[in-house]
């Protein structure tokens, strides 16, 4: 398949010395960008669902189980004995 793109002068700039730094051509990097963005777009996608299906869940005490396990987790795995979670601050800050 062939494109033929009109981008703006700022966007052409922008890609002709990036394409320099980079040491390719304006249409390889033009490719590059263009397939990263759609995987990225798939990759979020593919996030978002996985969230909303962790929020459509209706065990609510496995949820909180899970949360309080992975807090736990976090401020016992720590090179300083400061926690990122101290149980003072619950419901304050976290």
């Amino acid at each position: 398949m062939t494109l033929l793109l009109n981008p703006t002068p700022e966007l052409e700039a922008y890609l002709a010395k990036e394409a320099r730094r980079q040491g390719l051509t304006v249409e390889a990097l033009a490719l590059q960008v263009l397939k990263q963005h759609a995987l990225f777009k798939d990759k979020q996608t593919q996030l978002v669902n996985v969230l909303q299906t962790w929020l459509d869940d209706d065990d609510i005490q496995e949820q909180q189980q899970t949360g309080e396990y992975l807090i736990q987790a976090l401020d016992e795995d720590r090179l300083s004995k400061r926690k990122l979670f101290p149980t003072e601050l619950r419901g304050v800050t976290w």
